[in-house]
């Protein structure tokens, strides 16, 4: 937040200087005559330093208010898990918290928490696992000592972990409630086929995951070497640096594991998924593989997306399927730019069930378009002013900026990364745009999911020209 500050405050301080500069000039007449300097966006600096034991600390500075904000990343996540314990990722973020820590017993943990007003969570992504503490500056030193515990002496305790089986449990057997849901779910099984990606727990997966697999987990990955640790807010950075080689300074490398990252491949052929259910409306989603980081192409990519459905009512999908058509309320796309795998294409819409054909055609008819014919030099210009634009706000807080940076050295993004990123997107041209079209949207291989009643639209699917197949969702998945 506190660049955009900086941002108007500059605005204002422009405007007065011109205002009161030289009183025996004219004053402008019209906004036409203003003149003032270019606005530069310097990206924030964050320290970063490796501490003896292998821990990475990025840090950054901020006495605005009298709080700090604390990351803490192993780098390891669930797709080190087994297919057959589907839902470990789930457990073990939740678990990990819950479960109490060093002396504390989960309740005594909760109590000490609720006594220090701090807000403590965990999670387990497909890459890491995760630990974010805010708390006030005082009880920083407190809130190391908790990280520490976690870090170290994770207490996993029993209790908690059934009642987040439960929970789990209770997760899944509601899974059939909403149609976006079952779209998402059906989709990425698709796309991501006998892979972590497209997987989904289930009754059995969840029954097999134990306590054990929990420590095993945690003595197998968490090592310093494999820790990644964000501090932003208002700290001392000495006494920082004290407190963290009081808590973790004594803890020794350790070998970890290359995580094992099992190859995507993208479907050979495009498929319809059919999903009964009893609603006035059917959820549309059409997807297939996109890319990860390390292609160049991200960059036309982005802007492509912006012009097909990802820029709102300046998209084509939202202009031509609600605004010029007034088939759905809202249409949308988006590439998943992959960190280590792949990331999905997923375009989408819900529509009236007797409207799903005309929406699904028209949508297919834009994607064709992009492919087939040059997208405008006006499309492009604000495509990429918006990308461009847009770039400062996710620098809105300091501890974003932080976290960020963390996260792009754990993914092992160039250093100029973000950088060079405004220029690589202004550099995009239109033949660019038709290029990555023609590569990443391919409406003969794509994965289209059809949640809604289909005695109003099913047997008009054959037009399409690809395998229908009915999904039977009270079987278990």
């Amino acid at each position: 937040m506190m660049y955009l500050r900086q941002l108007r405050l500059c605005l204002v301080g422009m405007i007065s200087a011109l205002i009161f500069s030289g009183c025996g000039a004219p004053l402008p007449t019209s906004y036409q005559q203003l003149e003032y300097p270019d606005l530069t966006f310097q990206l924030p600096e964050v320290e970063t330093l490796v501490l003896d034991n292998g821990i990475r600390l990025y840090l950054k500075a901020d006495d605005e208010l009298p709080l700090v904000q604390v990351t803490a990343m192993i780098g390891s996540g669930g797709i080190s898990s087994a297919e057959e314990k589907t839902g470990f990722d789930d457990l073990f973020g939740s678990v990990w918290r819950s479960g109490g820590a060093g002396d504390r017993a989960p309740e005594a943990l909760d109590e000490y928490l609720d006594f220090l007003a701090a807000d403590l969570s965990s999670s387990m992504g497909t890459y890491s696992a995760q630990l974010d503490l805010s708390l006030r500056s005082a009880d920083l030193p407190a809130g190391l000592s908790i990280l520490g515990d976690l870090l170290l002496r994770p207490g996993f305790d029993s209790e908690r972990l059934e009642l987040a089986r439960l929970q789990a449990q209770e997760h899944l057997r509601r899974q059939n409630d909403n149609p976006g849901s079952i779209s998402r779910r059906l989709l990425m099984k698709a796309l991501y086929p006998d892979h972590y990606l497209g997987r989904t727990a289930t009754e059995q997966s969840l029954a097999a995951i134990n306590r054990q697999d929990l420590v095993d987990f945690h003595e197998t990955y968490f090592a310093p070497n494999n820790l990644w640790i964000a501090v932003s807010g208002d700290f001392d950075r000495d006494t920082l640096l004290e407190a963290l080689n009081k808590e973790l300074g004594d803890w020794p490398r350790n070998d970890v594991p290359e995580q094992q990252l099992p190859p995507v491949k993208a479907p050979d052929a495009g498929l319809i998924q059919l999903a009964a259910k009893d609603l006035p409306q059917t959820s549309i989603l059409i997807g297939d593989l996109g890319l990860s980081k390390e292609n160049p192409d991200q960059y036309a990519v982005r802007v492509l997306n912006y012009i097909l459905g990802g820029g709102g009512f300046n998209s084509r999908m939202m202009r031509e399927i609600r605004s010029n058509r007034g088939l759905a309320y809202s249409a949308y796309s988006y590439f998943q730019v992959g960190r280590r795998l792949p990331g999905p294409f997923v375009a989408g819409t819900e529509t009236k069930n007797e409207s799903v054909v005309p929406a699904l055609s028209l949508t297919r008819e834009i994607m064709n378009d992009l492919r087939d014919t040059p997208v405008t030099d006006e499309e492009l210009q604000l495509a990429k002013e918006s990308q461009i634009n847009s770039f400062v706000f996710g620098f809105e807080n300091t501890h974003s900026v932080v976290s960020q940076q963390m996260s792009l050295a754990f993914f092992d993004y160039p250093v100029n990364y973000l950088a060079d990123y405004r220029d690589k997107i202004a550099a995009v041209t239109i033949a660019d745009v038709q290029r990555v079209a023609q590569e990443f949207i391919d409406p003969s291989r794509q994965q289209i999911v059809l949640v809604g009643n289909p005695e109003e639209f099913a047997d008009e699917l054959k037009q399409f020209g690809l395998p229908v197949i009915e999904v039977d969702l009270n079987e278990t998945p």
